[in-house]
């Protein structure tokens, strides 16, 4: 029998975040439970919004957590220790600054890179070793404060390519899924080829 999995998206509660870069991590997991077929409730005693799939046989946990970034972890912790979830089997999804737009990176460990949300997993997990997976959402344009950038929705352009980023990201967690995490960094991790919407109109 295949052991449980739990899946967190990462961001912040309320209207006013949504579609925020910061966010991205709850788009995520809202595409997930779309496609595979999972609903939505709210569950106080995770401080979360719980969702559950089975995806080839495995049970999936899916996790948004509602106690804002910086203290992700009480969630994920909670959900993890209930289900008896090993950190090898959590997959963390965050946004990262440090990467541009359509960039995705999964790794198995290592550290938070200041990522705040990450930290408070690493906290309440006790160990850096689980896998994370960072979705690139760029950095602010000359003179725009960091704050503002991440809390801020994506740009036009961004937005009409938001679909193929969230396709990718399925995709990569459906491999970690079934294949581990060594062989969906190996097959996903990078930077998408985005359609050069130039050169259609000229092709057309």
């Amino acid at each position: 029998m295949n052991e449980a999995h739990l899946i967190a998206g990462l961001g912040n509660p309320g209207a006013k975040y949504d579609h925020t870069r910061h966010n991205i991590g709850f788009r995520v997991l809202d595409e997930l439970a779309s496609v595979w077929g999972g609903t939505w409730s709210d569950e106080k005693k995770f401080k979360a919004r719980m969702s559950r799939a089975t995806v080839e046989g495995r049970a999936l946990h899916l996790c948004q957590p509602q106690t804002f970034m910086n203290l992700s972890g009480e969630a994920v912790g909670a959900v993890s220790d209930y289900y008896k979830i090993t950190p090898a089997r959590v997959l963390v999804i965050v946004d990262d600054t440090e990467q541009p737009f359509g960039q995705i990176r999964l790794r198995a460990g290592g550290g938070n890179g200041g990522h705040n949300g990450l930290g408070s997993v690493q906290q309440h997990l006790a160990t850096a070793d689980y896998p994370r997976l960072r979705i690139g959402v760029g950095r602010p344009s000359s003179g725009r404060d960091m704050s503002a950038h991440v809390l801020g929705r994506f740009a036009a352009e961004e937005v009409g390519h938001l679909g193929l980023v969230l396709q990718r990201v399925r995709q990569q967690t459906e491999c970690w899924l079934q294949q581990g995490v060594a062989k969906a960094m190996n097959e996903f991790n990078g930077k998408l080829d985005f359609p050069d919407e130039t050169t259609e109109k000229e092709i057309t």
